[in-house]
């Protein structure tokens, strides 16, 4: 097979595309990045109903569950012979399929493939409790058959790669989750913190896991240090929300701590430009992280992260950058040694800099591509 043919992709994920959570923004990237590189890519995809990109297809009913201490969707069952339908006239050459996925849509997708169509899947999820491990063991069992079909798999990180082999019972390699370096790289800071105050930010979900009650409670220590002059910026929503404001006024934190609420995709880059520090407390439950790369791609803050194994295995090379997101002491204290070490905080930054590059929408798909290829190679000899 010629390696400039361009290549009819279908992107499967079985739940909506509508929410900005992890796995859609890892399937948009790479969906959007192939379509810049000239491949026809479909999103095959549950029930989506708001999300603006071309050739989505919309394969499913869905309805809303808690898996992996998280909201999500999954779709009602799929007729067999529809998707063979759809499939036959599609005649995708590559379906990459998102792992774990659902019984009632990609697994009948990928048993529906024709012969000549490589499967390739990403393997998403780390455990966030027994209940989830335990879950994602019957869910193996469930879409054994489907992932005989796979030609490759990938796994987003070291501890999804685990997760993958303990539950799922396959071998995958390490490829990781995908950020638009430039995007972050070259965002401007907002123009209200631009002053000689620093900036603490969070960004996440205001729910217990992802762990913004520790950062108030190292902030309300660090009240009476010896440090410079800094604000906190907590931006996200969630169930927290009310229990957290109230925290801040107890504590009298409010000349500290800012709520600016939900931030949208095109103003994300701009709060991460803007910060000096920013601090990722969840305390599992992540099978990367791709906040903490979005985050050091700005070249403008030091990053530091719960010690959970996603989380852990992004920073790897410098695990002084990460604390224990159930002690609030140990957090305190590596807030105040940055706020008070310029030198350390630069040096930081600039590691976080460089270290994101490889983690670039682009080079990350150059590899799935030359994988699409090798796989298509032993699917169509000829």
């Amino acid at each position: 097979m010629p390696t400039t043919k361009q290549l009819k992709i279908g992107l499967v994920l079985d739940t909506s595309l509508d929410p900005m959570d992890g796995v859609q923004q890892y399937v948009v990237a790479i969906g959007e990045w192939l379509r810049s590189q000239g491949h026809n890519v479909s999103y095959l995809v549950g029930q989506t109903e708001t999300r603006d990109l071309p050739q989505i297809h919309s394969l499913a009913r869905n309805i809303s569950v808690r898996f992996n201490g998280n909201r999500t969707t999954i779709p009602l069952p799929v007729n067999r012979r529809k998707l063979r339908k759809f499939l036959t006239t599609e005649q995708f050459d590559v379906l990459h399929v998102q792992i774990p996925h659902s019984p009632f849509l990609s697994h009948r997708l990928v048993l529906e493939a024709p012969p000549q169509t490589a499967v390739i899947g990403t393997f998403h999820v780390a455990p966030y409790s027994q209940l989830v491990s335990f879950a994602n063991l019957a869910l193996g069992v469930a879409v054994r058959q489907s992932l005989k079909r796979f030609d490759a798999i990938v796994s987003v990180s070291s501890i999804a790669q685990s997760f993958a082999h303990k539950t799922f019972k396959i071998n995958s390699q390490v490829l990781p989750n995908v950020v638009d370096y430039q995007l972050f790289h070259t965002a401007k800071p907002l123009p209200q913190y631009q002053d000689d105050t620093l900036t603490i930010l969070f960004l996440g979900r205001l729910v217990p896991r992802k762990g913004c009650k520790l950062l108030l409670d190292a902030v309300a220590q660090l009240k009476e240090a010896e440090v410079p002059k800094f604000r906190v910026v907590i931006c996200g929503k969630g169930p927290l929300q009310d229990d957290l404001q109230r925290f801040v006024a107890e504590r009298q934190l409010g000349e500290f701590v800012e709520f600016v609420g939900f931030v949208s995709e095109t103003d994300k880059p701009r709060y991460y430009a803007s910060a000096d520090i920013s601090v990722f407390p969840s305390s599992a439950g992540e099978s990367f992280g791709i906040v903490l790369i979005e985050a050091m791609a700005s070249g403008r803050a030091v990053v530091l992260a719960g010690d959970n194994p996603g989380y852990r295995s992004v920073m790897e090379p410098r695990p002084e950058l990460l604390f224990d997101p159930t002690d609030s002491r140990a957090l305190a204290a590596k807030l105040e040694t940055y706020l008070n070490d310029t030198a350390a905080r630069q040096a930081a930054q600039q590691w976080g800099e460089h270290y994101t590059e490889r983690f670039d929408t682009a080079v990350v798909g150059q590899k799935l591509v030359e994988l699409y290829r090798q796989a298509l190679r032993k699917r169509r000899p000829q």
